[in-house]
């Protein structure tokens, strides 16, 4: 039986209140049962796209080739300063991806060319990596910024030298006939601290310009080289693919 409501000047059609718990309980169907990883594992379900191992899941964004970032010793890489940005040879759409990073402890210059890299979900969105520890910069372009589009609730980055963790949530635009109809969004957490709420992708992030917004599909998960000897070290890398 439909009862109907008038509120705030709308009429509401709403279901006759349940009288039993039964009515409100559902069973079907279970969500998956997954296994939370231990001392920084990645969760049973995860894609692991970097465990120190080799680069064997990346490729080079210039020309497709083999990636030529560092593989060091201690499970890291580092970004081969001038051979480019790397991305994933797979391609994904939403995301909860975790990364971690560090910038070197030997500081070196200052603003936007001190531990400079970047996360770009879906090869167009950044999320700035940046070493602004005692290095002040323009805010919509600092560590945890979306870049140029949103500011960080907060900078919550560790000593310059040690690692930082990202755990950011990716929910990939939506397209139809060559026109966003939906956007995306991002959350991110650095450090467990929650710095990007949940916030709107206004479209690309580029350097110098408004955002764009090209259709597109999946695409890969890219790591930036900026070109200016950085030296930002990446480890632990794995998605949880959203859809």
């Amino acid at each position: 039986m439909l009862l109907a409501l008038f509120v705030f000047g709308w009429t509401v059609a709403q279901e006759k209140e349940p009288t039993t718990p039964e009515e409100t309980e559902i069973y079907e169907p279970a969500p998956p049962k997954v296994t939370p990883g231990e001392n920084g594992a990645p969760p049973s379900d995860a894609i692991v796209l970097f465990d120190g191992t080799s680069l064997d899941n990346w490729i080079s964004s210039v020309d497709s080739t083999a990636a030529k970032w560092i593989l060091n010793d201690d499970g890291s890489m580092t970004v081969k300063d001038r051979t480019g940005d790397i991305q994933t040879k797979q391609n994904f759409g939403s995301v909860q991806l975790h990364i971690e990073w560090k910038s070197p402890a030997e500081v070196q210059r200052d603003g936007q060319n001190r531990g400079n890299s970047g996360v770009f979900l879906n090869n167009l969105y950044e999320v700035q990596v940046l070493d602004n520890n005692n290095n002040d910069t323009y805010v919509n372009g600092q560590v945890g910024s979306i870049y140029k589009q949103h500011v960080p609730l907060a900078m919550a980055s560790v000593p310059s030298g040690e690692w930082n963790t990202y755990d950011i949530i990716y929910h990939a635009p939506e397209f139809e006939k060559g026109q966003k109809v939906k956007s995306g969004t991002l959350t991110v957490i650095h450090n467990g601290v929650l710095i990007q709420d949940h916030v709107e992708i206004k479209g690309t992030t580029p350097y110098i310009g408004w955002p764009k917004n090209p259709p597109h599909g999946k695409g890969p998960l890219r790591l930036q080289d900026h070109g200016d000897n950085s030296r930002v070290s990446y480890r632990n890398i794995w998605v949880r693919e959203l859809e």
